[in-house]
């Protein structure tokens, strides 16, 4: 029988990201997801709020969108698959497990007026101001975030898809 391991979840940052390069050069950025549900109690009647709090890793581009444009607070929705960690504990001895995301793809739903960028969701454009001698160079990790020469992401393509660049006429179909 075939599985499925999917999730889409929309939230709230609970942090600002975090970004780092493992030793394997990898980049990767963890996210703090808080998902609200509300409901009303059907034997009270009472509106009820419940709060689920979820780890995110975020991969490669995605990891440089996500430390460049998200803070916390921000609302985001994500796309990935659930993974379980387990390990065992250094004090205790037990073992110990958690469930969290491993993101394939991480969307702002922030409005226009919300994005100091000024793009609207996917439409993020960076807006770094270097000098000429500098653009080559890659802006640090924002608050307090490993830095160092092996611990910077290259900032996000400024490559956009223009649909109305393509034409119907170029499809060989």
């Amino acid at each position: 029988m075939a599985s499925l391991n999917r999730v889409f979840l929309a939230g709230n940052l609970t942090r600002d990201p975090e970004a780092r390069r493992l030793p394997s050069g990898n980049v990767v950025c963890t996210l703090g997801l808080a998902i609200n549900r509300r409901y009303r109690n059907g034997s009270t009647g009472e509106l009820v709020e419940e709060t689920t709090f979820v780890n995110v890793d975020v991969w490669g581009n995605q990891a440089a969108f996500c430390r460049d444009y998200l803070r916390k607070g921000s609302p985001v929705l994500v796309e990935g698959r659930l993974r379980l960690d387990t390990w065992e504990d250094r004090n205790t001895g037990a073992k110990r497990s958690r469930l969290m995301v491993v993101a394939d793809r991480v969307q702002s739903l922030a409005s226009r007026s919300d994005n100091a960028a000024g793009g609207e969701n996917g439409d993020f454009r960076p807006t770094y101001s270097q000098s000429a001698s500098q653009q080559q160079q890659v802006p640090p990790f924002p608050n307090g975030g490993r830095q160092g020469s092996d611990d910077t992401i290259p900032p996000p393509s400024d490559d956009v898809f223009d649909p109305d660049a393509d034409s119907i006429d170029d499809i060989p179909f």
